[in-house]
């Protein structure tokens, strides 16, 4: 819980409630899909689309304060970080596996493997950064999959296993669902806002 600045005591909880106005959106106007594919390609690339749509929804509305808030001592883990975490996961599967290329870290370093977390602070700039960071590799691992001839498309990991495409997005689907898991009780830490 994180300490009010005028009393420097911990700030309540906010109340917990269940309504449609404590969740995201209206379920009719909810962007994420409900199913109903039929090709495996297709199953596996839009629920990895949702996965990405909730992560956003998540952080929603919030000010910088709110997207760097840590959730409880000792742990670094925010929505910022979240975002900067999943910027970092989808460039190291997508542009260093996938596609080979020698793209560096954007956040990490060989003296802080958890950078993308240590580093998320309350600045607005660095919120705006990492939300251009993760649409940029989200766009890049939208083209490498378009661009794939099949599912079965391999790419190299560091210690040279191969990988398929199929195999990265359902590691991705499951990335993404578990911190997701994380930012569901990061939000209704920071204001109450619940589901979806």
């Amino acid at each position: 819980m994180a300490d009010s600045p005028a009393t420097g005591k911990p700030d309540a909880p906010p109340a917990q409630s269940f309504a449609w106005s404590n969740m995201f959106v209206h379920p009719d106007e909810d962007p994420r899909s409900e199913g109903g594919f039929d090709d495996e390609r297709t199953v596996l690339v839009e629920y990895l689309r949702d996965q990405r749509l909730t992560l956003q929804l998540k952080c929603a509305d919030l000010d910088a304060e709110q997207m760097a808030r840590r959730a409880v001592p000792p742990s670094t883990m925010s929505l910022l970080g979240l975002v900067r975490h999943m910027a970092e996961v989808e460039r190291g599967w997508f542009r260093r596996v996938m596609a080979g290329d020698d793209a560096p870290a954007v956040y990490r370093t060989e003296n802080d493997r958890d950078a993308d977390f240590n580093g998320a602070i309350a600045d607005p700039e660095l919120v705006a950064e990492a939300w251009r960071n993760w649409r940029a590799e989200v766009e890049f691992a939208e083209q490498v999959v378009e661009r794939a001839a099949d599912l079965g498309v391999k790419g190299r990991k560091r210690n040279g296993e191969a990988i398929s495409l199929r195999e990265l997005l359902v590691h991705m689907i499951e990335e993404y669902a578990r911190h997701n898991g994380h930012a569901d009780l990061l939000r209704e830490l920071i204001d109450g806002r619940v589901g979806q």
